[in-house]
């Protein structure tokens, strides 16, 4: 059966395939782990690096002298924001489909 029995032409179909390929592009680019990992770490960093900026004595006692929230903190937000740099600077690659794989 071809596909002018289903009142679809082959330009059609060859338009919808382009179309799907490309939101498909974009959602490996909105899912892309880097994003996710990067965002993640720099909410935690803020909210570690904000409990940190302000400690109680029993905290730095527990610690013995060192602010484990500020340090720990500042260091995931340097993580994320690496994260988040290495992905603005390589994005991903759009997936290509060969039309050797479709025959």
């Amino acid at each position: 059966m071809s596909a002018e029995h289903h009142g679809y032409s082959e330009h059609d179909v060859q338009r919808e395939v382009t179309d799907l390929q490309a939101k498909s592009a974009t959602a490996a680019r909105i899912f892309d782990l880097r994003r996710i990992i990067g965002g993640l770490f720099v909410l935690y960093g803020i909210i570690v690096t904000i409990a940190g900026i302000n400690p109680s004595d029993s905290s730095l006692d527990k610690s013995e002298g060192i602010n484990i929230n500020l340090w720990t903190g500042l260091g995931m937000l340097l993580l994320g924001i690496f994260f988040l740099v290495w992905l603005k600077l390589r994005p991903a690659a759009p997936v290509r489909v060969s039309e050797d794989e479709d025959a």
